[in-house]
C-alpha cells in the first residue's frame, strides 16, 4: 500500500531513471491529457511531496501523479516486458533512449505549470520524509482539533504528510493508545511526531516495510486481526474507522492500547 516511504522510493527510482534525460514517448492516458506531447523535453526531476509525486519538466512543466490505494511506476529497459498489469491499466508512458516508466490504475494524473505546484500539494502539511518536516507545525496542526481521533487525526495530510493505513495502526499500536482515543487525550502528544518521523525515515530504503525489526512478523497490528498480539497475546482486531465510503480497516490490540474502541 503506498504511503511515504513507498512514495519517495518511487520518486527515487523515477528520478534514477529519467532525470536528465530527454523525452522519446509521451502517452498520458487519461482523456484531458491526450493530445498532451511531452516528447523532447528533458526531465529535471521527480521529487516526492508527502504521498504525491512530482515530476519536472524542462520548459517549466510538472506531471503530477498519486498513486493512492494502488496505483503504481514501473520502470522498464529497452525491449523488456511490461509487467504491472493489464494494458487497459495503464494511464502514463515516458520514455528516454534508456529507460521507460509506465504508470499503471493512477487516479490523479495532471498537468500544471510548475511554478502551480502548491495548486496541487500546496494544502498538505508539513513532509515526514521532506526537508520541510517541523514536528512543532505538525504539532501545532494536530492540536488545532483536539477533539479528533488520533487515527484520524495522523491520515489527515493536512496535518502531516505520509502517514497511510498501515503507518496509522502501527503508530497508535507503539504509543500504546487506540485510533479512536481524542487527540487532546494523548498523554505525551510530542513522541507522536518523534515517533512517526522515526517510523518513516527507517524504512525509507526498505524493500519490505517493518515495524518491528521481524522479517518473518514485520508489523504488529496491521493485517494480523484474529491473531496473538506480538507483545501481550491478546487477539488483535479490527474494524473501520472514519468515512464510511472508503476502506480503511483500522488494527488494534485491546490489551496493550488504551482508549475508546468499538464493541467487538
Amino acid at each position: 500500500m503506498p504511503e511515504g516511504d513507498t512514495v519517495h522510493q518511487a520518486a527515487g527510482r523515477l528520478h534514477q531513471a529519467l532525470a536528465g534525460q530527454e523525452l522519446t514517448v509521451s502517452d498520458l492516458r487519461v482523456p484531458r491529457l491526450a493530445t498532451v506531447d511531452l516528447t523532447g523535453r528533458t526531465v529535471v526531476e521527480v521529487v516526492a511531496r508527502g504521498k504525491h509525486l512530482l515530476t519536472r519538466l524542462e520548459g517549466g512543466l510538472t506531471l503530477h501523479s498519486h498513486l493512492r490505494m494502488d496505483g503504481s511506476w514501473r520502470i522498464f529497459a529497452p525491449g523488456e516486458r511490461w509487467r504491472g498489469g493489464p494494458g487497459h491499466q495503464i494511464r502514463a508512458v515516458l520514455g528516454t533512449a534508456s529507460r521507460t516508466a509506465v504508470g499503471y490504475r493512477l487516479p490523479v494524473l495532471e498537468l500544471l505549470r510548475t511554478t502551480a505546484e502548491d495548486e496541487a500539494v500546496g494544502h498538505l502539511g508539513p513532509d515526514l520524509l521532506g526537508p520541510d518536516w517541523s514536528p512543532t507545525e505538525a504539532l501545532a496542526r494536530l492540536a488545532a482539533a483536539p477533539e479528533r481521533e488520533v487515527g484520524e487525526a495522523v491520515l489527515d495530510q493536512r496535518n502531516l504528510a505520509g502517514i497511510g493505513n498501515v503507518f496509522k495502526s502501527e503508530l497508535c499500536f507503539l504509543l500504546r493508545v487506540t485510533p479512536w482515543l481524542p487527540v487532546g487525550e494523548l498523554p505525551d502528544p510530542e513522541r507522536l511526531t518523534t515517533l512517526a518521523a522515526r517510523l518513516l525515515e527507517a524504512n525509507r530504503h526498505r524493500p519490505r516495510r517493518t515495524t518491528t525489526g521481524r522479517p518473518d512478523r514485520p508489523l504488529y497490528v496491521y493485517g494480523r486481526a484474529g491473531r496473538p498480539c506480538l507483545r501481550c497475546g491478546a487477539t488483535v482486531r479490527t474494524a473501520q474507522q472514519g468515512d464510511p465510503t472508503r476502506e480503511r480497516p483500522t488494527y488494534w490490540c485491546p490489551g496493550c492500547q488504551k482508549g475508546p474502541a468499538p464493541a467487538a
